[in-house]
This record gives structure tokens, C-alpha cells and sequence, in this order.
């Protein structure tokens, strides 16, 4: 239950990001009057800068939102959509039924409405003002940190394949080093061009953030991508991008041992989050030791069974039939339940009907970041930013990478992801609100593709199950299965495959091994494992408590 990081406590207001300079612009809005939304926004914004490798500001940003005075909770899509020009023939034809890397990944960018839709209904600043920290990040830089180096290093290929792209994260042509001052003057163009329309314009809070809203999806910027994409053979237009707007929902709610966990909807893999805590409602954990053989081959098989039915019928509630009301229910569970074995596995790719497959590790897609925050009135933002920039090309001058979130669709017709003109792809992101039994309120999220719900899940348990304090919850060693087909093309599978943690000691791993498990070994800590961040905001203490991944340059700070 120990942890290497003090858990940071406050009283008034807490936030916790995926990086320093995100919790700083945070806090620094908190500090100043702002809300949680505020708040949640100008950091999420920040890491659209600061990790630019793992998230776009143009990317996909959904967003949750927990109102103290009625405990309602919204969720946000922030999520684009395809063009209305998509084309899953095209593909078939041409790319082998595949969704390639490049121009024809790019949809509708999600997360600049998202922001300004987050604002506008939950917010009190202005856009200017939320985006004050990213445009100093941008437009003065900020140190190269180990991650980021990393990332752009074993990317280095894909930034050179685009000039635009290598002009940004291959400055003076070359990988940068730690250490090294990081400018991206393109990017604080589109921010401060956002902001100037805005300052500029007469009227209310809601018009000036509807000018906003116009400078990125029907002025300048708009343009500068639509022509973009019609001179390099995209399919996005001025048309997609004008007539597009966040979804504004109720989220996914479910209860367990009087915990109630709140997730989005089946546009992303919260409902596989929801699921996963369904499939464990009638479940005594508590009985079994804390990663113990039995509990990770327990989980490992409800991991499966859960994306399995991801696999088979998860995709755009506005276009396919999702039948989540069966998926949650407790009478389903139950007879999924009755298919898990004690002494072997479940076969890996008789679950989800497909092929067997190999995936080397280092392609599977690790984008994504995250940030919460709880400020003195008791509202909570829950925000998992996205979208990388190695895969598809940034737009000359504007310094941005439109969501290349087509990735997480199939060119297969049937799948309930396929790609379908103005369809929304199936996304990994899903931030969450649990609710504790004694009115505790905990905010959490992780990057990690389809790690994340896997971390979010044993964070989660380590805390209601087995009394671990928020920071050494989120510390202690993890483990995920490989088994479901990747959510990121080329949408592979590594079938039975666990990794884990090497905290975990050899004669569990062997155990698992035993019942069919392919264990591989992780080294301890891995960025891999997910980079989970918290804020709990303790009843019993009467405390803000935030805790901060270690994997990753995550940091919580509060007052």
C-alpha cells in the first residue's frame, strides 16, 4: 500500500494532470477566481502543447462534468466526426481495407468545440483567458522533457514524412534532446487567433465564445484545413467542419457495493469501463489476496470477455444498435461469468470471432493525456485529451494535427465501427467520475489506448476493495491483457497475451502461466501501464487528495 510520491492534499481546490506545466496553468486559473472547468480546460489545453506528441489541440477531448449542488453529471463528446465525403469503398479498394496513416485518418477535430462548449455552459473565464497558459507554452517553449524526446524519437520516421510535420518536431532536422527549448509558434498562432476574435468581438460571454467557435470552424483556420486536405487528397470540407457540434449527454451509470461509477457513452469505450464494474457487481474480491494468481486471472477474463463484446457490438450509438442495456445488466453478466474458468483461459480469438494476428509492441498507439480537477465549490471536470501527431500531417503555419481518430475505425463493412460518412470513430479516451460510499466524490482518468480502462478498473478496485490510499492505488503494479484486437489500425491482436508489471513476483507470473496465460514481463513502472490520475475528495478528512502516476511526468497540486 506504499507509494514514492507524497499524495497532495488541500482544502479549497485540487487538480492533477498528465504534466507540470498543465497542473501549473490549472492551478494558476483556480488561483485566480476561476472554476473547475476552467481550470480543466486551460490544462488540457497546456498538454495539447507540452506532450503535442500524445495530444492535439485539434484532436478529440471528451470531457465529464459533476455539478455539486445536484450531483448531475454531463458528459461532452468532444469527439469528431468522419466527413460526409468518407468513403469505405474507397478504402477497401485501394488501402486493402484498411484506414491508412495520413490525410485520409483525419476527421472533424472534436476538442476546440468541446473546449469552448465546456466553457460556455459550465465555465466563467474566457477562451483568452484558458488559453493564456498554452499560448506561453507555445509561442515561448518549454523544456524537452525524457517522454516527449522518446516519443519523437521512435516516431521519427512518420515526422519526416510530412514537411510540415518535420518542421515542427524535427527543428534544425534533428530528434530534439532533453533539455532543449521547445518552440512551436505555429500552434500559438491558432491560439491567439482564436483569443484576438474573440476580444474583438461586442456582446455577451456566449457570442464572444461563439466567435471563437467560428475562427477555428468557419474562419482562417477552417479554411487553411479544408484546403489542406483538398490539395493532399482528404476528405474534410468547409461544410464538415461549420456544420459539426460536440454532443452534449447523460453519462453511463453504474453501482457496485454502493459505489457508483459514472462513465461516457458508447461513442468511446466508456461503456466498456461501465461494463467491466458490472461484470463485478455480484464479485467478492476481498476474498482473494491483492493481485494474487486468482485475482489477476479473474479480472484478466472478465478484461476479455468485456472487450470481446466491444468488439462485437460497440460503435456510434447514432448509428449502430449498441445493446447496452443487455451488456449491463446483471443477468448477462452472470452468464458471461459462468464461462470463466479457475484453471485455464478463455480462448483469445474464439471471443470476439476473429484471426489471430502479431503486433509488435512498439506500434501500438500510446497517445492520450489527462487532467481533473475539483475546485472549492465541489465541481469536478474529468477531461482525456488526445490525438498524436506522428500519424497524419500538421497544417502549414497553423501548427495543428486535425484528429487523426479514423484510426480507431474499421474498413470492414459489419463492424460496428466501420467508417461511414459523418460517423463518429469508436474512441479509446474515457474519463470517469466515481461516486464512494461515503459521498466521497473521485474524479480519474489515464492515457494508455486499450490500457486505459484496464488501469482506471484496478485503481479503482485497489481503493473500494482493498483500502489502498488514493497515491498507492494508483502506484501499485498493474497488468493488462493484449488479447482483443487493438482499437488503432492496423487493429491487430496479440491473443492471450498478459503483460505484467515486474513488481509482481515470478511464482504468480509462473501460476498464470500454468492456466494458459503468455505472460510478458514489463519492467516496473512502465509508461505502458497507464498513467493514472486522481483527485478524491475525501468526506471523512474533509481534504482534497490528489495523486499523480509516477509512468508518466504526471504532478497533483491543490491549496
Amino acid at each position: 500500500m506504499g507509494s514514492t510520491r507524497m499524495v497532495a492534499t488541500g482544502h479549497k481546490h485540487m487538480i492533477s494532470a498528465g504534466h507540470p506545466l498543465a497542473t501549473q496553468a490549472g492551478l494558476e486559473i483556480l488561483e485566480a477566481g476561476g472554476n473547475a472547468v476552467d481550470a480543466g480546460v486551460a490544462a488540457a489545453m497546456v498538454l495539447g502543447v507540452v506532450q503535442s506528441d500524445l495530444v492535439n489541440f485539434a484532436g478529440v477531448a471528451p470531457i465529464m462534468v459533476r455539478e455539486p449542488d445536484n450531483g448531475k453529471v454531463t458528459t461532452i463528446s468532444g469527439l469528431g466526426r468522419w466527413p460526409k465525403k468518407a468513403d469505405i469503398d474507397f478504402l477497401i479498394q485501394n488501402h486493402g481495407g484498411h484506414v491508412p496513416e495520413g490525410i485520409l485518418r483525419m476527421i472533424v477535430p472534436g476538442a476546440p468545440d468541446a473546449f469552448i462548449t465546456a466553457l460556455e455552459k459550465f465555465g466563467t473565464i474566457s477562451f483568452g483567458e484558458a488559453a493564456r497558459g498554452a499560448i506561453q507554452a507555445a509561442e515561448d517553449g518549454f523544456i524537452m522533457h525524457e517522454l516527449m524526446a522518446q516519443s519523437i524519437r521512435e516516431n521519427e520516421e512518420k515526422y519526416r514524412r510530412h514537411p510540415s510535420t518535420r518542421e515542427i518536431y524535427l527543428p534544425n532536422n534533428s530528434v530534439p534532446k532533453i533539455g532543449d527549448l521547445f518552440i512551436q509558434s505555429g500552434l500559438a498562432k491558432t491560439f491567439k487567433f482564436m483569443a484576438d476574435e474573440e476580444s474583438s468581438k461586442k456582446g455577451t460571454r456566449v457570442e464572444k465564445l461563439n466567435a471563437v467557435r467560428k475562427a477555428f470552424y468557419e474562419g482562417d483556420i477552417a479554411a487553411a484545413i479544408s484546403n489542406f486536405s483538398t490539395i493532399h487528397g482528404g476528405w474534410i470540407t468547409l461544410s464538415d467542419l461549420k456544420d459539426f457540434r460536440v454532443s452534449i449527454e447523460q453519462p453511463i451509470k453504474i453501482i457496485r457495493n454502493d459505489t457508483t461509477l459514472f462513465t461516457c457513452g458508447a461513442w468511446c469505450q466508456g461503456i466498456s469501463m461501465a461494463q467491466m464494474w458490472s461484470f463485478l457487481r455480484d464479485k467478492d474480491l476481498t476474498a482473494m489476496s491483492h493481485n494474487s494468481v486468482e485475482y489477476i486471472h479473474t479480472l484478466t477474463e472478465i478484461i476479455k470477455l468485456v472487450f470481446a463484446d466491444r468488439e462485437l457490438y460497440v460503435g456510434d450509438p447514432e448509428f449502430v444498435n449498441v445493446p447496452a442495456e443487455k451488456l449491463l445488466s446483471s443477468e448477462y453478466a452472470k452468464t458471461r461469468l459462468n464461462l470463466i474458468k479457475d484453471d485455464e483461459t478463455l480462448s483469445g480469438i474464439d471471443l470476439w470471432n476473429g484471426k489471430e494476428d502479431t503486433l509488435d509492441e512498439e506500434f501500438i498507439s500510446q497517445d492520450t493525456s489527462y487532467v481533473c480537477v475539483i475546485d472549492s465549490d465541489g465541481l469536478v471536470a474529468s477531461i482525456t485529451p488526445s490525438d498524436g501527431s506522428a500519424n497524419s500531417p500538421a497544417i502549414p503555419e497553423w501548427g495543428i494535427t486535425p484528429s487523426s481518430r479514423g484510426s480507431q475505425s474499421w474498413a470492414v463493412k459489419g463492424h460496428p465501427s466501420c467508417v461511414a460518412p459523418w460517423k463518429r470513430p469508436r474512441l479509446t479516451p474515457n474519463p470517469a467520475i466515481a461516486l464512494l460510499p461515503n459521498g466521497s466524490i473521485m474524479p480519474f482518468g489515464t492515457p494508455g489506448a486499450d490500457v486505459q480502462c484496464q488501469a482506471m478498473l484496478q485503481v479503482l478496485l485497489n481503493i473500494t476493495d482493498f483500502g489502498y490510499s488514493l497515491q498507492g492505488a494508483v502506484e501499485a503494479p498493474r497488468f493488462a491483457s493484449y488479447n482483443a484486437p487493438d482499437s488503432f489500425e492496423p487493429h491487430t491482436a496479440l491473443p492471450d497475451v498478459l503483460k505484467i508489471e515486474n513488481a509482481i513476483d515470478i511464482e504468480t507470473r509462473r501460476e498464470l502461466e500454468s492456466k494458459g496465460h503468455k505472460v510478458e514481463v514489463w519492467p516496473d513502472q512502465i509508461w505502458k501501464a497507464g498513467a493514472v490520475c486522481a483527485i478524491l475528495s475525501s468526506k471523512d478528512q474533509g481534504l482534497l487528495l490528489g495523486a499523480a502516476d509516477p509512468r508518466r511526468p504526471c504532478l497533483a497540486l491543490g491549496r
